[in-house]
């Protein structure tokens, strides 16, 4: 009397299991790698660009001593490190 309880539970198991096949399928693409490779890529250089164009802003407003563009570029080159590097991780933790 229990058999159709088992049977929508095989057929739950199934679509799971054929769902995590697809999902690492996919990984393993080269379309899913040339995403990741410009996903990181956008992560490192939209904090430079903003950095530099910021430092420019700052030194043609306020010009001083201090090369903002300079100091800024070096600070979105340090985020844009750190955002790749928390990207990787986190994608070599979901295998």
């Amino acid at each position: 009397m229990n058999t159709g309880r088992d049977s929508e539970t095989d057929t739950i198991a199934r679509k799971a299991q054929r769902m995590e096949q697809a999902r690492k399928r996919r990984r393993e693409s080269a379309w899913y790698g040339l995403g990741m490779f410009g996903l990181v890529g956008w992560s490192v250089a939209v904090p430079i660009v903003a950095g530099v164009a910021l430092g420019v802003w700052i030194d043609r407003r306020w010009p001083g001593e201090v090369s903002w563009t300079l100091t800024l570029l070096l600070a979105g080159a340090v985020l844009g490190a750190f955002n790749a590097w928390t990207w990787v991780r986190r994608e070599g933790r979901d295998d």
